[in-house]
């Protein structure tokens, strides 16, 4: 399995993403949406960077159970209630996930939503994985 990841020179900077990740390999793995949900099924957290924190380790958790890596996320779509929260923590949001799950960046996209389905929940993570 290899990821290549893209980024055209004559692109804005990718920072914490990757423009463009190119996959080869033989199991896709599909990570459904998590939220910031501890294993009683309650939402933790009161802060955006708390509860990004979370939803980064439940989707890693769910990640590692198929047998992979961080290393090995192709795709994360990140869904957020506050998009300008979102971008005001940003910097923050960067040490965790480099913390959590390194430099290896997927591409990635930060969507603004109306609410999730708990309405505690201020962050959302899915993702898609390509496993050797």
């Amino acid at each position: 399995m290899s990821l290549e990841r893209i980024n055209p020179a004559g692109l804005s900077p990718a920072t914490g993403f990757s423009h463009a990740v190119a996959a080869t390999g033989t199991r896709l793995v599909f990570l459904a949406g998590q939220t910031a949900l501890d294993g009683a099924g309650k939402v933790v957290g009161e802060s955006l960077p708390e509860q990004f924190e979370v939803a980064l380790a439940n989707l890693l958790a769910a990640l590692a159970a198929a047998g992979g890596t961080p290393a090995d996320l192709a795709r994360v779509t990140v869904y957020a209630v506050d998009v300008a929260a979102y971008r005001t923590h940003a910097a923050e949001l960067g040490r965790i996930w480099r913390r959590s799950a390194g430099r290896d960046y997927p591409a990635m996209a930060v969507i603004g939503v109306v609410r999730l389905w708990d309405d505690r929940a201020l962050v959302e993570l899915d993702g898609v994985a390509v496993l050797p």
